[in-house]
């Protein structure tokens, strides 16, 4: 018996969908079957659509272009001036 199994993003190991519709398709399925509210976005990375639990507009939602630079997670950190 074989199974489908859906290509992934090397960037993000998430399903790649071609159109924007079958990616709709796929978020309003497990809306339905799981009653998990997904929404479809493009990847800036491989230019394929992709499905995230994070609502436009929230935090974290921005593409990584676009997020600012990253900081040390060490608690009373401060950068050297220089």
């Amino acid at each position: 018996m074989h199974y489908f199994v859906p290509r992934r993003c090397s960037a993000s190991s998430k399903i790649m969908y071609h159109d924007q519709t079958s990616a709709r398709r796929a978020a309003e399925e497990s809306r339905v079957q799981r009653g998990v509210e997904l929404w479809v976005y493009r990847c800036e990375l491989c230019g394929t659509w992709h499905l995230t639990s994070r609502a436009p507009g929230s935090e974290g939602y921005a593409s990584k272009s676009t997020a600012s630079k990253p900081r040390s997670r060490k608690r009373g950190y401060k950068p050297r001036r220089r």
